[in-house]
Formats: C-alpha cells, sequence, structure tokens
C-alpha cells in the first residue's frame, strides 16, 4: 500500500508520519511519501500509483478539494481522505469522491480504522493498471477496459464508458498484466480483448458491446473459443 500525505503545516506532517508508522496492522508493502504542498503531489502523483491519499483541505495556492479535482480526471480509483479542522467541507469531499474525512487533531482510532477498513477493501478490488497516455498518467481498472488495439507504433485502450487512452509504450509490455487470468485474450496480432465484453463473435470477428467489429487471426480461432467459453461458465458459476 503506497500512501501520501499532503499537509502545509511542518508538524502535522511529522505527527501524521508517527502515526502512520505506529499503524498496528501496517501491511509489509507499506510505503508512505509527505508533501507540504499540493503542487509537488500533483507532480508526484502524475508519475506513481498511490493507494491512498491523505490531504489537508485548507492549503495556499490549490487546497486540498482542487487537487483532489484534478487528481479525479486521470485517477478514479485512489482513496482520497481528507484532513480538515470544520466539517463544513463534507459536501465538497463527496464531490471529488473521498473515502473519508477525519478531524484535526487527528485521533489514532479514527485514522487507524479507516485505514485498515481501506487495506480489507484492496484485498478484495479489481485489479488496476497503469496507463502512461501521451498526455497524462491513468491508473484504470481491468474491469474498465473494452479491448486494445496496435496502430501504428501507438496502443489505444477502449474503455467501457467511452473513453480512448493512447500509449507509445508497445503492446507486448502489457500482456503480461492483461492475461487469461484477469479476462484477456489477444486473437489477433494488434488486438487484446476483454473477454468479459464481448456480445457474439462469428468464425472471422468479435462483436464488442461498444458495437465494433475485432478481427480474429484464424490460426487463433479454435484457442479464442475455448477460452472465450471458460471465461463465460466461470462467469455463470459466479452469479449462481
Amino acid at each position: 500500500m503506497r500512501i501520501a500525505v499532503c499537509d502545509d503545516q511542518t508538524h502535522f506532517l511529522t505527527e501524521i508520519e508517527r502515526l502512520l508508522f505506529a499503524w498496528p496492522n501496517r501491511p509489509d508493502s507499506f510505503v508512505a511519501d509527505f508533501f507540504a504542498n499540493s503542487d509537488s503531489l500533483l507532480e508526484a502523483h502524475a508519475h506513481l500509483a498511490y493507494d491512498v491519499l491523505l490531504l489537508d483541505v485548507v492549503m495556499p495556492v490549490i487546497n486540498g478539494i482542487e487537487a483532489a479535482r484534478e487528481i479525479r480526471q486521470t485517477d478514479q480509483t485512489v482513496k482520497l481522505i481528507f484532513l480538515t479542522s470544520s466539517p463544513e467541507f463534507a459536501v465538497d469531499s463527496y464531490q471529488v469522491k473521498a473515502t473519508n474525512y477525519l478531524l484535526k487533531p487527528i485521533q489514532p482510532a479514527a485514522l487507524y480504522g479507516v485505514l485498515d477498513e481501506l487495506v480489507a477493501e484492496f484485498h478484495k478490488i479489481t485489479k488496476h493498471i497503469t496507463i502512461k497516455d501521451l498526455h497524462a498518467v491513468y491508473r484504470v481498472s481491468v474491469d474498465a477496459i473494452a479491448y486494445i488495439e496496435s496502430q501504428n507504433k501507438h496502443i489505444l485502450f477502449y474503455l467501457t464508458d467511452g473513453r480512448i487512452l493512447e500509449s507509445a509504450t508497445p503492446l507486448y509490455s502489457y500482456e503480461s498484466d492483461l492475461s487469461f487470468q484477469d479476462g484477456f485474450f489477444k486473437c489477433h496480432r494488434s488486438y487484446i480483448v476483454n473477454l468479459h465484453h464481448i456480445v457474439s463473435y462469428t468464425p472471422k470477428e468479435i462483436k464488442m458491446r461498444l458495437g465494433t467489429l475485432i478481427p480474429i487471426s484464424r490460426n487463433l480461432k479454435k484457442d479464442f473459443e475455448e477460452a472465450y467459453f471458460a471465461t463465460m461458465f466461470q462467469e455463470a458459476g459466479e452469479l449462481r
């Protein structure tokens, strides 16, 4: 679990650091970074995938709510916890899908309770991958990826909400992260499809829920059918 804490008060950052490293149920993979202003946090977030952000609401230049709005443009999955001296910011925190907010001075039991719940949730959540788009870095749930297309040395990620992310990273670099265990199949040298988002198929092509028709390589037809039906049987078993 990677946590970032942002607060313009140095003494508060020191206190939060002490509390975090005294957290009784701290995961073995726990890492924490500390920032004294939103600018430095936003710069770091563009390159690192944080699981949890602890944000002070009232900060100069860019306050915690504004920073959260910017972060939400590229990351819908990071957990946001606001730190505030007043509950009046609760409504604003909901607008950026905050998980919780904690009143200062922070009580150890309250902080640990929220973090313990998040650790339990992380054990159950869907896998995510980091996609380096031409303009930003996005953290995306694998369930939100309908299919991927390799096109002119760029990779296009077609998301279920209609967005398209474009990356210059080669297709093969994502193949290990999008395996059959995650519901994906490479049906053509230029396409990887999410088997959960297929409507129908013929011997030559696949119809996706987005309406797109995707070719199936002739020598992969049998392997595709086996993967597709194995996924469908698995889905049916989970719904029982």
